[in-house]
């Protein structure tokens, strides 16, 4: 990482502490096009292939990275984003990127406005400023990020700064000892070693890698 890109990371990081001066709508940009990349690496026979979230293949974990960003586009809209189902239904397997893009590039545009950073909205987890909604969303985001990463065997270098800032989230919304079985994410573990901030945000979040 350049010394500048440490700097942005630095005060990225260093906002996610105080609410009322975090826009991540910067981050959550650059975490969506990052997203949009790997699907577009994806080949018909991957689809199948484990992910670390043993629910899911790849089909379904693009599938449910699709849903969750429209549900963060309803919520952006100031729509009910609880009634929105977060996975895709009836995009068949040629479809997923111009799927995923029309979904990112609505989420993008529903956050657009200012004011929406301040709104209350309503989330899985409760109610919450827009800004720490859509914090939350990066941080889901990105770790799925790793998620697909992870299964299509790392065909692109990942961008550290959204990892950085969802790391500061997750440190920051959850705790590190054991999660109760209502948490969608697993407890703690140790990273390994030598681990990058990907690899540190998964295991924090409870993931192990595939091998």
């Amino acid at each position: 990482m350049s010394t500048s890109s440490a700097a942005n990371t630095t005060s990225t990081t260093s906002a996610v502490t105080t609410a009322n001066a975090i826009d991540p709508r910067p981050v959550y940009t650059r975490a969506t096009e990052q997203i949009a990349a790997l699907v577009g690496t994806v080949r018909p026979e991957q689809l199948a292939a484990p992910t670390p979230c043993t629910e899911f293949d790849v089909r379904t974990l693009i599938s449910h990275i699709v849903g969750g960003t429209h549900r963060i586009a309803v919520i952006g809209e100031g729509g009910d984003g609880l009634a929105v189902r977060p996975f895709a239904d009836g995009v068949g397997d040629a479809g997923w990127s111009v799927a995923y893009d029309g979904e990112r590039t609505r989420a993008l545009r529903a956050w657009a406005d200012d004011v929406r950073l301040d709104a209350p909205v309503r989330v899985p987890w409760g109610e919450a400023p827009g800004r720490d909604a859509l914090a939350g969303y990066v941080m889901e985001a990105v770790t799925h990020t790793w998620d697909l990463s992870e299964a299509l065997g790392h065909p692109l270098e990942l961008d550290p700064e959204p990892a950085e800032f969802a790391l500061a989230v997750a440190r920051r919304v959850l705790p590190a000892e054991q999660r109760a079985d209502d948490v969608p994410f697993a407890s703690a573990l140790p990273a390994p070693e030598g681990a990058d901030v990907y690899g540190r945000l998964a295991a924090y979040l409870g993931r192990r890698p595939l091998s």
